[in-house]
């Protein structure tokens, strides 16, 4: 099942700064260890704000929700989660 997921991210100001920046780090290696899976399939940056637009493959809105609970900076996120299907139209053989 693909998912699009909107993430922003609220770092409090008066989070510990070494806190955050363990929190920066870790989150960096989480993302790219799922994308190497295949399982965080495009990851996008929004332009001007500290959030991004990721599509996610996964076999469940269960396991969705189990793998944005393992992302580092999750307790300061606030997301938006669509479920997503092939469009008719699409000249694509697959969802790629």
């Amino acid at each position: 099942m693909l998912f699009m997921v909107e993430m922003e991210v609220n770092i409090p100001d008066s989070a510990d700064p070494a806190v955050v920046q363990k929190k920066l780090a870790d989150e960096k290696a989480r993302a790219q260890e799922l994308q190497k899976s295949g399982v965080w399939r495009h990851l996008w940056r929004v332009a001007g704000q500290y959030a991004n637009v990721s599509v996610f493959d996964v076999e469940s809105p269960v396991a969705l929700h189990d793998i944005m609970l393992s992302l580092p900076l999750f307790p300061y996120m606030k997301t938006k989660v669509t479920a997503l299907c092939r469009h008719p139209s699409s000249i694509h053989d697959d969802d790629r």
